[in-house]
């Protein structure tokens, strides 16, 4: 984890924000001393995962006639 001065935290959160969402993690500090962490949060990577999951039922709910499966083969694609 990275440091940050609580100074820095409190003029920087947005930027801060970005990067804890890509995945860094930071520990605040006051005069030195830790106070805090901040940490991706958990529902965010859970509301991730939920979505890839209905984006993968989605996929696999898609079916295809024998015309267009035909049409493909047609142009070379199997």
């Amino acid at each position: 984890m990275k440091e940050i001065g609580s100074y820095d935290a409190k003029t920087k959160l947005p930027e801060i924000l970005r990067r804890v969402e890509t995945g860094e993690a930071f520990t605040i500090t006051n005069r030195g001393k830790p106070i805090a962490d901040l940490i991706p949060s958990k529902a965010a990577s859970h509301l991730k995962t939920e979505a890839a999951i209905n984006n993968l039922l989605k996929a696999k709910k898609h079916k295809m006639s024998n015309e267009a499966l035909d049409e493909l083969k047609q142009s070379g694609r199997k």
